[in-house]
């Protein structure tokens, strides 16, 4: 809703700017292009869609696995859960905006007269929900002190907020990015430094949590570093699409589908998959303390 306010006061600032030369409204790059194919239209749209629906169907599996782990990691579970269903009230309010932003005209896709402008800042209002969600979780699958995950705990949430927050801001001036001292490398830039943090935070965490488990959980639980850093290296390369891929000052279509999967692949990863993998380790574990995963 916030975001939607957001969007609406920038826009009503920017028709008064429309008169000045080479004004540029600060809105996602999307809305600048004069006209998408419909390909561009509906791969977007599919991506959102397979994205809110995998989620759904994720939140059943942790819902229904909550059981086959031991009371101890259960929490974990509970915020998997949590996360799905955040993310897939995003993505779903998100490709309705995206339908309500765009309308068929003559073989093309085109702005519809009178909507909101489409935004991405939804996501990371998601985000930051979802984010010290996902780092939370890791924290009650591996054995360590209260004072250790309470300053972890600290550590993960202000830096997790602060990347996404710093990530927010900088997106509205992804069309204005037109030298390195524009506000969109400046804010982009500082959420890396809270990015490369938490990435140093979580690789901490799995070496010293594969000291406490068994071989076979040790095994599984490696898995999340390679997955982790691949699926969060996604975001900044989102968050990049729109210089990247750039015709003349306009985000190109290439550069909108390659956004709209990157982080529909990103999503999955970082949420699903990474979820599925800390259950399994939760189950090996809860058999390695005698507890009948089968109940």
């Amino acid at each position: 809703m916030f975001v939607g306010v957001m969007s609406g006061v920038v826009l009503a600032q920017d028709d008064d700017a429309a008169e000045e030369p080479n004004a540029v409204p600060l809105v996602n790059a999307e809305n600048l292009v004069e006209e998408l194919s419909p390909m561009t239209y509906d791969i977007v749209l599919h991506a959102l869609t397979v994205g809110f629906s995998i989620m759904a169907a994720a939140l059943f599996y942790f819902v229904l696995t909550i059981r086959t782990v031991a009371p101890r990691f259960r929490i974990s579970s509970v915020l998997s859960v949590v996360v799905m269903v955040s993310a897939f009230l995003i993505l779903y309010y998100q490709a309705q905006s995206w339908q309500n932003s765009f309308t068929y005209d003559d073989g093309v896709y085109v702005s519809a007269a009178g909507a909101d402008a489409f935004s991405n800042g939804f996501r990371y209002f998601n985000w930051l929900i979802d984010v010290p969600m996902l780092l939370f979780q890791i924290l009650f699958i591996v054995d360590i002190t209260k004072e250790r995950r309470a300053s972890l705990r600290n550590q993960f949430w202000f830096s997790g907020a602060g990347m996404i927050i710093t990530g927010y801001i900088g997106q509205f001036y992804e069309a204005q990015a037109t030298s390195l001292t524009s506000p969109f490398y400046i804010w982009g830039l500082i959420s890396t430094l809270f990015f490369i943090h938490v990435l140093y935070l979580i690789y901490r965490v799995i070496q010293e949590g594969k000291e406490g488990m068994s071989e076979n959980a040790a095994r599984v639980f490696g898995y999340i570093w390679p997955l982790f850093f691949i699926s969060w290296m996604l975001y900044p390369g989102g968050y990049l699409m729109p210089v990247l891929f750039n015709d003349g000052g306009t985000i190109t279509e290439v550069g909108i589908v390659g956004r709209a999967l990157t982080y529909t692949v990103a999503d999955v990863s970082s949420k699903v998959i990474y979820g599925i993998i800390l259950t399994a380790v939760a189950q090996i574990r809860s058999e390695d303390i005698g507890f009948d995963t089968t109940e």
